[in-house]
């Protein structure tokens, strides 16, 4: 009974160590990870070679005093409240998720950026568009003022440098030029007047000629089927009467508009002749001040271009009417004037006018003067069309107003499509100025942007600087 409270102390002290052992293992886990506290996985050590057993009983040794443990500090042993614990050292690495811009690809990156700017560009034209065509009879009679302006204009500043005074001179050329296109337009409407009477006997003997021709064809047509063909026509007319009578009442109307446009076109005509300058400065203070200066340059220029196409295609399409009219007066085809004037008229829609008025010319050749006649027509509007298309035009109107057949087509069709024949009329010289302002404009940054680069140095200074020409004194650019 005497042994037993020493062997108590050892076992005791033996508790002690290994509790000591335990803190310091604890103690240098929070060092390593000091987010957390440890984790469950942490267990005393068994007792190995550097703790060894408790001495036999047979060797007593004193009893001493078992040391307190040391208790663990508080932040160390349990987390932050709202927390979450970190994982313990020994845990396997996880990646970082990337940041979602980083995992897109560029390309698509790139796509997205310029699809969402599309769509806005897209939005605003739409709107445009819509408010364009809710004063399309407006919008449409600024346009041809302004190419009756851009006809008008030189002869105005003609005669101010002659010495007349700038309203004199606006009244007397605006006064001649409408009173040369109401000629123009009495003289078509009196030939057509004159000749309605001879037309309709010869559209008649044309039409018996024409199914002369077709029962003596190669084509096997019947006399019957001719018969049927016409009495379908006449069943078809009778059948949409009521039809024809509200187009013809739409027909007024449509005459009352035009007549409101051409009164308002002549109007916008008078004032920019007199006040064009001041309508242009008063237009750029509209335009935002950082990009007043370029527009202010590609101002002029697009206005000499559509100087330059307005009189090139008024004389190109003035050479049309009097040679295909000269053909079909030698030809005797009835109303030859008339038909000269429509060719002057539709040689204002590019490659479209030019088909539509060469066929007219054709189908009347042939329904008054037969087949061979309505050849030689064909033949004769050829001619002068290639001559137009390969010679007038590139000399007349040189490169600064050419535009692609391909975009004068487009142009032509979206025109029509848009606000019917004066649409397709304004399109192409539309198109014409905006290249002119894009290429401007594209120019003008440029320069801007090599103006404000910082000035070479060193051996690039060197490479830029200009060198003597072969055979002169003078630094190459400055001869």
């Amino acid at each position: 009974m005497s042994r037993l409270p020493g062997w108590l102390n050892r076992i005791g002290a033996g508790l002690s160590r290994m509790g000591e052992r335990l803190d310091e293992r604890r103690a240098q886990a929070e060092r390593d990870d000091p987010l957390g506290p440890p984790g469950p996985e942490y267990a005393p050590e068994p007792p190995g070679p550097e703790h060894p057993a408790a001495p036999a009983a047979a060797t007593p040794a004193p009893e001493p005093i078992a040391a307190p443990a040391t208790p663990a500090p508080a932040a160390a042993t349990a987390p932050a409240a709202g927390s979450v614990p970190a994982p313990p050292s020994y845990a396997p690495a996880v990646a970082a998720r990337p940041d979602p811009v980083a995992a897109i690809p560029w390309g698509m990156r790139v796509a997205a950026e310029a699809s969402w700017r599309l769509l806005v560009l897209a939005g605003t034209v739409w709107v445009l568009m819509k408010v364009i065509s809710s004063v399309q009879l407006v919008v449409l009679a600024f346009v041809a003022a302004l190419l009756i302006t851009a006809l008008l204009q030189p002869t105005v500043a003609l005669l101010r440098r002659k010495g007349l005074p700038r309203g004199l001179a606006t009244a007397v050329t605006a006064v001649s030029g409408f009173v040369l296109m109401g000629l123009v337009g009495w003289f078509v409407v009196w030939q057509v007047m004159d000749n309605v009477d001879n037309l309709s006997d010869r559209v008649k003997d044309g039409i018996e000629e024409l199914k002369r021709w077709l029962l003596d064809s190669p084509f096997h047509v019947t006399e019957q089927q001719i018969n049927e063909i016409a009495k379908n026509l006449s069943d078809t007319i009778g059948a949409n009467a009521e039809q024809i009578t509200s187009a013809g009442l739409q027909g007024v109307t449509v005459v009352v508009e035009a007549m409101t446009g051409i009164l308002l076109a002549m109007f916008s005509t008078l004032f920019l002749l007199y006040d064009g300058k001041k309508v242009w400065e008063w237009t750029l203070k509209m335009v935002p001040a950082q990009a007043r200066p370029g527009v202010a340059g590609a101002g002029p220029r697009a206005w000499r271009t559509l100087t330059a196409y307005v009189r090139g295609t008024v004389l190109v399409a003035l050479i049309d009417a009097v040679f295909i009219g000269l053909g079909l007066w030698f030809l005797e085809v009835p109303m030859a004037v008339p038909l000269a004037v429509f060719i002057f008229l539709f040689a204002f829609i590019p490659l479209v006018g030019a088909v539509v008025s060469g066929a007219l010319a054709c189908v009347v050749a042939l329904v008054t003067n037969g087949v061979f006649t309505a050849l030689m027509v064909l033949v004769v509007v050829l001619a002068v069309q290639q001559i137009e298309g390969h010679v007038l035009q590139p000399f007349i109107l040189g490169r600064a107003v050419r535009v692609h057949p391909l975009a004068v087509v487009l142009a032509v069709a979206a025109g029509g499509l848009t606000a019917g024949i004066g649409g397709a009329v304004v399109a192409v010289p539309l198109v014409a100025v905006l290249n002119t302002v894009v290429g401007y404009l594209r120019a003008y940054s440029a320069e801007q942007t090599l103006r404000a680069a910082p000035e070479p140095h060193g051996a690039t200074a060197y490479e830029v600087a200009p060198v003597a020409a072969p055979g002169t004194g003078a630094p190459r650019g400055e001869g």
